[in-house]
């Protein structure tokens, strides 16, 4: 037997197939959940074979990436993926990138794509995920309940609970082995995903899972997309390239469009269902927004269970997080996003998930 065999590792594989523990450069463990390359139309988006942008990085494919099974805590201002804990909070978006990107190469703070991916995945399945989002349970339960890991509220009810202690309701793919906590407990800080003064801007494909691309808020990596194609584009700066998709607000909603109406630096929100696109938007454009779960593919109604969808188009830079907190109710899931505060924001119910790829050799 050699020396170095894992027993723990093993034991985890023998229960969970699909899990692994995966060792920073400081040989700290974390439990990572494997995801194998998977097409749009594995997802559910259509019928292209063509591979999600998920797992290409650098312009280059990879075979899997790995997503952390919990929400992370912070130790030694590194992220890690353990069961039973209370999550890392009241840390804003950069606090949060850093500390997954000190756990060396190809360690990043999960993307937006890799979201837009799992969550696609999950609809396609039809488990999208339950979770704390109604005190401590969730609000079409009732008899479950996590372990609480923070102080109740002053109405006595529970806030955050240990990481993966939910029923298995509350795993992506309602197994021991999936994912945990995607909907509600905290928001999650999202990589690679922003909007200027209601652009929306992201990397291309998961570039931002390579560290060395800044996430910077004046980073040449930002781009927007092209309305007509779905092409990236080299942002203007000020929120108006030419032909660029925007988020409009009207009649009470997100409306993706080429031209910007209703902007305010007020924050709006709408349901997830609601956001729809103008005609300005062509397919492919529709297409990249789907596969980051920012637009709808089901046009049935209540496919979305719910979820909600916040966004700002008036301020200089917002920056996202996904899936709901603890009270958020009918409204968190693997579909909600919170677009409407600065990446300087910190909050009790905002924590963050890493993610890891072996990143493509040059």
């Amino acid at each position: 037997m050699p020396a170095n065999f894992d027993l723990m590792g093993l034991a985890l594989k023998c229960a969970c197939p699909q899990n692994e523990i995966l060792y920073d450069d400081k040989g700290m463990p974390s439990v990572m959940v494997r995801l194998p390359k998977k097409t749009y139309k594995e997802l559910g988006l259509g019928s292209s074979t063509a591979v999600h942008p998920a797992w290409i990085v650098n312009g280059t494919e990879v075979d899997e990436i790995y997503i952390s099974k919990f929400q992370n805590i912070i130790h030694g201002g590194r992220a890690y993926s353990l069961p039973g804990q209370d999550p890392a909070n009241t840390l804003d978006f950069d606090q949060a990138r850093a500390a997954c990107e000190a756990k060396g190469a190809g360690w990043h703070l999960m993307t937006a794509m890799e979201w837009g991916a799992i969550a696609n995945m999950c609809k396609a399945a039809g488990t999208m995920p339950y979770g704390n989002n109604d005190f401590g349970k969730d609000s079409r339960e009732s008899g479950y309940y996590a372990s609480p890991s923070m102080a109740r509220d002053g109405s006595a009810r529970i806030q955050r609970v240990a990481t993966g202690t939910g029923p298995l309701t509350w795993s992506h793919d309602r197994t021991p082995g999936g994912i945990w906590d995607l909907n509600g407990n905290v928001w999650e800080w999202q990589g690679g995903m922003r909007t200027v003064k209601g652009e929306l801007q992201i990397f291309a494909n998961n570039n931002a899972a390579d560290k060395s691309k800044s996430q910077g808020a004046s980073s040449g990596e930002w781009k927007a997309i092209s309305g007509s194609s779905g092409a990236l584009l080299t942002p203007d700066g000020n929120g108006t390239t030419s032909g660029s998709i925007k988020m409009a607000y009207v009649s009470s909603h997100c409306q993706y469009s080429t031209t910007m109406s209703g902007q305010s630096t007020d924050g709006r929100n709408c349901s997830f269902e609601s956001v729809d696109c103008d005609s300005s938007i062509g397919a492919d454009a529709k297409l990249l927004l789907q596969a980051i779960g920012m637009l709808k593919y089901d046009s049935t109604a209540g496919a979305y269970e719910g979820d909600w969808f916040y966004f700002n188009n008036g301020e200089a830079e917002r920056c996202f997080y996904r899936g709901g907190n603890w009270g958020d109710g009918a409204g968190a899931g693997v579909f909600f996003s919170g677009g409407h505060d600065p990446r300087s924001h910190v909050s009790a119910n905002i924590g963050f998930r890493s993610a890891f790829v072996k990143l493509p050799s040059a």
